[in-house]
């Protein structure tokens, strides 16, 4: 008698029904891989030709490629949202630790405007860049790293100054960040680095704040115009 597969049609069905009643949407390819009752995407890829003639299967709706149409643009519209709001966090906390004169949003370095960061702080050592992102899952991290410090590479003006990648998901803690980077084959720049919230608001208690009154008049007048 031959033995059933241990994903059968039945149980991936049962797995999907369970992620729609406690996320309201159907998992993404990275979400079947993290999601205890449902098996890896390659499976289903392997066995069913992939996740979009799955869902056809199923017959899970209309939309069955979650890379278009309304899912792809309400993703969108979360992610960022997210993103206004975590940059939102860090700014005001900026603020309330440099001041509003040493925080400048969106900082290009090029005259190009291709090398962006977030937010570039003043401080008494010259200064400081943060990039704030907020990756749903470690592999996500992974992926949005890479693409940062490929966008980073060979910004010469960047060489001066401290580069804070700041990761914003609570759920990924410093010690999971300091694992990745010990392993990643392609290694983060001397004076970059990759940060938690925690750590981050911790790492700016150690940065010295300026103060208006110790700029020169010139200096004062160029922060506020």
């Amino acid at each position: 008698m031959a033995k059933a597969p241990l994903w059968s049609i039945e149980r991936i069905k049962a797995g999907l029904k369970r992620f729609h009643q406690e996320r309201g949407r159907y998992p993404t390819a990275t979400e079947f891989d993290e999601y205890q009752y449902l098996p890896r995407a390659k499976t289903i890829e392997r066995r069913f030709g992939g996740l979009i003639a799955l869902r056809k299967q199923l017959e899970l709706g209309d939309e069955h490629d979650f890379r278009a149409g309304s899912y792809s643009s309400q993703r969108a519209h979360t992610i960022n949202k997210r993103a206004h709001e975590q940059e939102r966090i860090v700014y005001d906390f900026l603020i309330k630790r440099f001041g509003k004169e040493f925080v400048h949003r969106e900082y290009f370095f090029t005259d190009d405007h291709r090398t962006r960061a977030d937010f570039f702080v003043y401080d008494h050592t010259h200064g400081f860049c943060v990039d704030v992102f907020y990756p749903a899952s470690l592999r996500n991290l992974t992926g949005c790293l890479n693409i940062k410090l490929k966008k980073y590479a060979g910004s010469s003006a960047l060489l001066r100054y401290p580069v804070i990648f700041l990761q914003m998901n609570e759920n990924i803690e410093q010690y999971i960040l300091d694992t990745l980077i010990n392993k990643k084959k392609r290694e983060l720049g001397s004076n970059q680095a990759l940060m938690s919230w925690d750590t981050f608001q911790r790492y700016c208690r150690t940065r010295k704040p300026l103060r208006i009154s110790s700029l020169s008049r010139q200096d004062q007048q160029s922060l506020r115009s």
